[in-house]
C-alpha cells in the first residue's frame, strides 16, 4: 500500500506530466498559427508579384497544399483539448446533464474511440513517412521547384502520436470522475 506521501508524489509527478504535455499542445498549436501567418504573408506576395511584375513566386501551390496537412496536424490536438474537435454532442451534453456517471463513461469510450482512430491512421502514416523519406519524395516541377514531402509526413505522424495521446489523456479524466462519482445517485 502506497504511503499518503508517496501518493502526493505521484499526483505531482502526473500533474506534472500533464502540464507539460499541455505545453507541448500548446506549442505545436502556436507553431501551426505561426505557419498559417507565414503562408498569407507568402500568398499576398505571390498575388502582389503576379498583379505588378507579372512574375509569380515558383511553388506557391506546391507550399500551401502541404502546408494545409502540416498546419492541421500541429492545431488537431490543441482543438481536441479545449473541445472544440468538431462532434455532434447535443445528445451527449444532455446525457452529461441528467445522468452524468452515464455520460462520463460514454466521454471515456468517445475519448478511446477517437485514441484509436488516430493510432490506425499512425500506422498508416509511418510507411508513408519511411518510404517518403527514403526514396526522397518531392512535390513541385523539377528545374522549377521541388519540395521535400517528407516533413509534412513527419508531422502528421508527429499530430497523431499528439492527440491520439490527448484523447488518452482526456479519457483518464472522464474516467477519474466517472470513479468518483460510483457511489453518487444517477
Amino acid at each position: 500500500m502506497m504511503s499518503a506521501e508517496s501518493r502526493g508524489t505521484k499526483r505531482s509527478s502526473i500533474e506534472l506530466l500533464t502540464t507539460g504535455f499541455s505545453g507541448l499542445v500548446a506549442g505545436l498549436n502556436s507553431v501551426g498559427t505561426a505557419w498559417i501567418f507565414a503562408l498569407m504573408v507568402l500568398i499576398n506576395i505571390d498575388v502582389l508579384a503576379r498583379y505588378l511584375f507579372n512574375a509569380p513566386i515558383q511553388g506557391v501551390a506546391e507550399i500551401v497544399e502541404l502546408s494545409i496537412v502540416g498546419i492541421v496536424f500541429l492545431q488537431i490536438s490543441d482543438a481536441v483539448r479545449a473541445g472544440r474537435l468538431i462532434r455532434s454532442d447535443g445528445v451527449y451534453l444532455q446525457i452529461l446533464k441528467r445522468r452524468p456517471r452515464l455520460g462520463y463513461l460514454l466521454g471515456v469510450i468517445f475519448d478511446v474511440a477517437g485514441a484509436i482512430f488516430f493510432v490506425m491512421i499512425l500506422m498508416g502514416a509511418v510507411p508513408r513517412l519511411i518510404e517518403a523519406y527514403e526514396r526522397s519524395y518531392f512535390a513541385g516541377n523539377v528545374g522549377l521547384f521541388t519540395v521535400s514531402v517528407w516533413p509534412i509526413r513527419l508531422i502528421l505522424v508527429v499530430g497523431c502520436i499528439v492527440v491520439a495521446i490527448q484523447f488518452l489523456v482526456l479519457a483518464w479524466r472522464n474516467l477519474k470522475v466517472f470513479r468518483s462519482a460510483r457511489g453518487a445517485p444517477e
